[in-house]
């Protein structure tokens, strides 16, 4: 993993704050954050009341866990994971509270895609989001230009950039290295290693 992206100042910032008992930095990482788990819920199927509880439950974790946490640059890749766990914990409830016939309804999907694949595909562009909206803003213009449909020429992006050609490959290499050593990148590619999955 990229160390500086392991040491975002920002989160690190905020983490060694609320230890500290500072209540502003736990309602900015709240603020902060909060988003990102209401659409890891939603994505998943839950309704509002229960992602309502998957947040409560999640920042109450968080508050009894925030001294432990080795690495505050891994903070929201912990909320992802630990998000979606709960989650799935909210589901296998309502699962065992459901009649046999309503489970198995429930089980169907709805479309051609497997329900691990779309929670999986939900996980990433949640991550996605949260790394590209991170990034510096050279990184995102340049990144967004290159992923214009119909696809821009290097040279009209070069030129919009104003950088000559030969930038943009070294630029756009360094803005991706940026998105896959994002810690909520970087803790999807972790927990897909260790085999959570």
């Amino acid at each position: 993993m990229g160390d500086e992206m392991r040491d975002d100042p920002t989160v690190i910032d905020l983490v060694n704050r609320a230890r500290a008992g500072d209540s502003l930095a736990w309602s900015e990482m709240v603020d902060r954050y909060s988003g990102m788990m209401w659409r890891v819920c939603r994505g998943l199927g839950l309704n509002e009341a229960d992602a309502h509880d998957v947040g409560q439950t999640v920042w109450l974790r968080l508050y009894g866990e925030l001294g432990r946490i080795r690495q505050p640059a891994a903070l929201p890749g912990w909320l992802l994971i630990t998000t979606r766990r709960e989650c799935h914990r909210i589901q296998r409830q309502h699962a065992r509270e459901l009649p046999e016939t309503a489970v198995v309804e429930q089980r169907l999907p709805a479309d051609d895609t497997p329900p691990d694949q779309e929670m999986l595909l939900e996980e990433q562009r949640t991550a996605l989001h949260i790394a590209f909206a991170d990034l510096p803003v050279e990184c995102q213009e340049a990144l967004t230009l290159l992923m214009q449909v119909p696809p821009l020429t290097y040279a009209e992006v070069g030129a919009k950039l104003g950088l000559r050609i030969g930038g943009l490959g070294p630029r756009r290499g360094r803005c991706l290295n940026k998105i896959r050593t994002h810690p909520a990148v970087a803790a999807l590619i972790d927990d897909a290693r260790c085999g959570t999955r």
